[in-house]
């Protein structure tokens, strides 16, 4: 092939999607661990304070606009639509293709940037941190400006991710994210060092840059070469454009429950912005490696199925990812929601980070890890959508998750305190977190419904009988680790957060195995008969 990247699309099967699965897992463990670095480093530099509270605030604008331009929008657009030509063997209308999305990606961005960069002040002042001194408000709108070059290079690195994964190549678009971790860890503890938060957000371009440096030279092997070209004549380009459209009102829906949390959270005591935001990114590091590398995994498989119209193994490969980020995701969310005190504070209490800002940030994390269930299974069912080229279902019902995510956070956090709450170990943003577990929750249910519906079911006795018993085998690992806690209460963190982690896990193996689910069992029998070879 001329310039092109590659032959042409293929179906793996299970035990493949399981592999790249693993590949994929494995790099989202990595990522997180230099997640859990980065975050330590952050917090104990700066504490969850109006400083740190600043910059979540700012990080906020470059990541809308990099979710809107690029992200999950063009990437879920784009691999149906770029995998269809790989699978008719016209690997250069894939090239084609993938030249004018870019370019087209390009423009958008900078065009973005522009604004943001012109608007920062009344974006902080009147959206983001209403309630915040003026003196954050200032420290926001400088902090964001340094930070918007991030929305054009992500928006290209996010491209280049969709192009490998259509091609099977899962693990440097996974160990990107770790790349982007280290800059900010530079920017921590080098260029932050003394308390400087200019530093951080430097740290955050300069690991915008190494999460694209590490995917060229796979794309460069590929035989991929940009050459820019404006056209919506290219064929292709308008069916992108076309699919992106609902997926950007989607996931326009879900920054606007972030930016509504943010909003709300000013307005509460100083820390709140930090400390929620950190809680998320912990559930989101879990959410990371138990769905997203799934849903990552099964994404093109799941397309290239579709485009051959091979029903049967779209609906078996779909119920085999389900089963399997249930059986994950459900003993994980229970059991970070139990641990959440001493894990967070194993992680983070040292330097600037004080035990009130461990216990609050904990608060917020056990109401967030109660929906993880949900958010992992949602990475799973969105994508099947948009391999069936339908991304219209999920911005329906995700609109309308955002109106209950919203009501039920105007409502949960006057439960839990707002407006006079001053008791930041149990504040009122844990009505936030709260609230958008339940709303994913609501959401995860209705798309699966949908689903179901559309193509003929999802093997639902396996799947939710599975599901229901490694409930029971969740539930007994609860147990348990609550009454450690209690005898243990006043030994060190690490070893409580560790160490109740690590018996957790082990128990409810062990528990899942007697109940003979279907997952516990098969990576003992796999692993015995490799051994037996």
């Amino acid at each position: 092939m001329p310039s092109s990247a590659t032959t042409s699309a293929r179906a793996l099967t299970s035990g493949q999607i399981a592999r790249a699965a693993a590949v994929v897992m494995l790099a989202f463990v990595a990522s997180g661990v230099l997640g859990l670095v980065r975050q330590a480093a952050i917090s104990s530099t700066f504490g969850a304070g109006a400083t740190l509270d600043a910059f979540v605030a700012a990080q906020r604008v470059p990541e809308t606009l990099f979710v809107l331009v690029a992200g999950g929008a063009l990437g879920s657009a784009f691999i149906p639509v770029f995998t269809r030509f790989l699978a008719t063997g016209d690997p250069d209308g894939a090239q084609r293709l993938a030249n004018g999305v870019i370019s087209l990606l390009i423009v958008a961005a900078t065009t973005l940037i522009a604004v943001a960069f012109v608007l920062a002040r009344p974006v902080v002042q009147r959206l983001l941190l209403p309630d915040a001194a003026p003196t954050t408000q200032a420290l926001s709108v400088e902090l964001m400006r340094l930070m918007l070059p991030t929305v054009l290079i992500f928006g290209v690195s996010g491209l280049l991710m969709g192009v490998l994964n259509a091609h099977q190549h899962f693990l440097a678009p996974a160990l990107a994210p770790s790349l982007y971790n280290i800059g900010l860890i530079f920017g921590a503890l080098v260029l932050a060092r003394g308390g400087n938060i200019r530093g951080l957000a430097w740290g955050a371009v300069i690991g915008a840059l190494l999460h694209l440096g590490i995917q060229v030279p796979v794309i460069w092997r590929l035989r991929f070469r940009f050459r820019p070209a404006l056209g919506l004549d290219i064929p292709g380009v308008r069916e992108v454009l076309l699919l992106m459209g609902p997926r950007v009102l989607g996931l326009g829906v879900v920054q606007v429950n972030f930016w509504v949390n943010t909003a709300l959270a000013s307005g509460m005591m100083e820390g709140s912005v930090a400390a929620l935001s950190i809680a998320f990114t912990l559930m989101f590091t879990v959410i990371g490696v138990l769905g997203q590398s799934v849903g990552t995994a099964v994404f093109p498989t799941l397309s290239t199925l579709s485009a051959r119209q091979e029903v049967m193994a779209f609906r078996r490969t779909l119920a085999d990812a389900l089963s399997g980020v249930l059986f994950l995701s459900i003993p994980a969310g229970i059991g970070v929601a139990v641990l959440s005190r001493p894990l967070v504070a194993a992680l983070f209490e040292r330097g600037e980070w004080t035990a009130t800002d461990t216990a609050g940030t904990a608060w917020a994390l056990a109401f967030f890890s109660l929906g993880m269930a949900g958010h992992t299974t949602l990475e799973v069912l969105v994508r099947a959508f948009y391999a069936l080229h339908d991304t219209w279902t999920p911005v329906k019902v995700g609109t309308a998750t955002m109106l209950l995510n919203i009501a039920l956070s105007l409502s949960l956090i006057r439960v839990f305190g707002y407006p006079d709450s001053t008791d930041f170990a149990h504040g009122p943003f844990g009505g936030l977190a709260l609230a958008m577990s339940l709303a994913t929750a609501v959401e995860s249910t209705t798309l699966w419904i949908i689903l179901r519906r559309r193509i003929g079911g999802l093997d639902e006795r396996r799947v939710l009988g599975g599901a229901a018993r490694t409930l029971i085998a969740a539930g007994v690992m609860a147990l348990i680790l609550s009454g450690l806690l209690v005898a243990w209460s006043n030994g060190p963190a690490v070893g409580r957060g560790i160490g109740g982690a690590a018996l957790g896990g082990a128990v409810f193996w062990a528990v899942a195995w007697a109940l003979r689910v279907e997952e516990a069992q098969a990576f003992p029998r796999a692993l015995w008969q490799r051994l037996r070879r």
